[in-house]
């Protein structure tokens, strides 16, 4: 079920603060991603970030589920990589989102860890603590592995969580895999994690990568113009006795070169978990001709490797002005006016011209989006036995002019809702098969304190899922009322509000008048098979 979310929560989503953390795994094992912890949080909520659709608690069969501030895998499959968002909801109602980026990685042949999947050395001293197993309750580690060759020997002491090397030397150096098993409500899941252990906590060379640029990556420059070419590469664990990262043009190391308008300066830093990095930076202080047949080529090399990144020049357009140019600026400046007259006569008439549109070339929709209603009507209800106009409005005039002329079909509370359903679970289905959501602004709707469950939903819907979009109708002058929440005068900024300006009568309204036009250009196009059953 979607989960209830106060106003409050609405109104500071926008706020929300967004953090990224990326998580490796092997395909065929568990794994557990953990939303941050709050202290004041009160709910939190996992989603797919790509389709917005919630990930549920764990039911039976279940793969993927979350728990809490938890999203489990068992096991994880090559298409569980993607992105996913963890949303806290704190006491006092505000937000925050944090998105995680899973990649499973395949088994292959002769590797038994890919590359992204390895955690620093903690420590120099011998003991080496197994990655991430405090996260798997009752944890059992199965075996050690050194350099994906299982670990034997009087020289290791296998602790419950670690291994301890007695005396560790430069041999010992290496990648300490070690692969624990997790049991589930009766199923066991198999989990590897692998730490580079160094003797000393010396360096670790790691086989270099080039951050940026991106090989065969075409830069547009300007003749006579400086420019500045960086390049980043990641080296290994701590500072590395041997780590370059340098430019060469046309093949030749710029040391060689002897070219007065290039210049380079490096530098060097350490990054998250002691991850060494390392960046040259090509200064050219003129571009001429004859850097745009030339190749410019970052190397970065340790004690392991070397790779190389080559970027090329390519000169901006530029038009010589003469005739043609003439007559192609006098001819861009009357389509630029035609475009404007016609942009001016679009706004001033386009709710008519889309509503023509629709009625000559009738351009009804036939895609099956699994939606039943065209709108779900939310309205301030009457707690009083006094017949009032907006009740009217909507149990009689708006199905006669939407469903009875037009061939829409809507979901009204009190009408649609059968007894003995639950009124939540119900509110809910409905709102999530309707394909627009109908909100009548009044001043009781204003000042009214508690609102209505269905408004809360809705406004979850329109504002955080941008799943559903919302047509507002002031019934009544509403203006930028301070008392209005701030959620609604969001979406009245963004779109305005469709003005209800007839007299009040007990009459029912012309289709085609000012007001009904506006708001049958915001509903969606009528479905084929609907509207046939709707004229029957």
């Amino acid at each position: 079920m979607m989960v209830y979310v106060h106003l409050t929560f609405l109104s500071t989503f926008f706020l929300v603060s967004m953090t990224s953390e990326t998580f490796d795994a092997m395909e065929g094992e568990a794994l557990v991603i953990k939303c941050p912890r709050w202290s004041s949080s009160v709910k939190v909520t996992w989603y797919h970030t790509d389709t917005n659709e919630m990930i549920p608690a764990e039911g039976e069969g279940s793969r993927i589920f979350s728990l809490e501030r938890f999203l489990w895998f068992l096991p994880t499959s090559r298409e569980d990589s993607g992105n996913y968002t963890c949303v806290i909801l704190f006491s006092n109602n505000r937000t925050r989102s944090f998105n995680m980026s899973v990649q499973v990685h395949p088994y292959k042949q002769g590797i038994c860890f890919p590359s992204r999947i390895r955690y620093p050395n903690d420590t120099g001293r011998g003991k080496i603590v197994c990655p991430t197993i405090d996260s798997y309750k009752s944890a059992t580690i199965i075996q050690w592995y050194k350099d994906c060759k299982p670990l034997h020997g009087q020289r290791y002491f296998k602790g419950e969580k670690y291994i301890y090397i007695k005396d560790p030397r430069k041999e010992d150096d290496g990648y300490y895999t070690c692969r624990f098993s997790y049991t589930h409500k009766g199923n066991v899941f198999n989990v590897s994690a692998t730490r580079i252990f160094i003797s000393g906590a010396k360096h670790f060379p790691l086989s270099p990568r080039i951050l940026f640029p991106k090989d065969k990556d075409v830069i547009e420059v300007e003749l006579g113009a400086a420019l500045s070419l960086k390049c980043r590469a990641c080296l290994g664990i701590k500072k590395q006795p041997l780590a370059v990262v340098t430019w060469d043009v046309a093949n030749t190391p710029l040391k060689d070169l002897h070219v007065s308008r290039f210049h380079e300066k490096s530098n060097s830093f350490e990054g998250h978990e002691q991850v060494y990095y390392k960046e040259a930076t090509l200064h050219i202080t003129e571009i001429k001709k004859e850097d745009l047949q030339a190749n410019f080529t970052c190397v970065a090399l340790n004690e392991m490797h070397n790779v190389r990144a080559t970027v090329t020049l390519r000169l901006k357009a530029q038009y010589e002005v003469g005739l043609s140019s003439i007559l192609l600026i006098i001819g861009s400046l009357v389509l630029l006016v035609a475009i404007a007259v016609s942009v001016i006569l679009y706004q001033s008439f386009r709710v008519d011209i889309v509503l023509l549109y629709r009625e000559i070339f009738q351009p009804y929709s036939v895609k099956d989006d699994g939606k039943i209603y065209d709108a779900y009507v939310i309205f301030p209800r009457n707690h009083t036995n006094e017949a009032n106009f907006v009740e009217y409005f909507v149990y009689q005039i708006m199905p006669d002019i939407l469903e009875n002329k037009c061939g829409y079909k809507l979901c009204i509370y009190g009408r649609d809702i059968y007894p003995g359903e639950d009124t939540a679970s119900a509110i809910e289905k409905r709102i999530q098969k309707s394909r627009r959501l109908i909100i009548l602004l009044t001043r009781q709707l204003i000042n009214y304190k508690e609102h209505a469950y269905d408004q809360h939903l809705a406004l979850y819907n329109a504002l955080i899922l941008n799943d559903t979009k919302v047509i507002l109708l002031e019934m009544e002058t509403i203006g930028t009322s301070k008392k209005l929440q701030e959620s609604l005068r969001f979406i009245i900024k963004q779109q305005g509000t469709v003005k209800w300006k007839e007299p009040h009568s007990v009459h029912p309204q012309s289709s085609n008048s000012k007001f009904w036009k506006q708001v049958r250009y915001h509903m969606p196009l009528i479905c084929k098979s609907s509207y046939s059953a709707n004229a029957r």
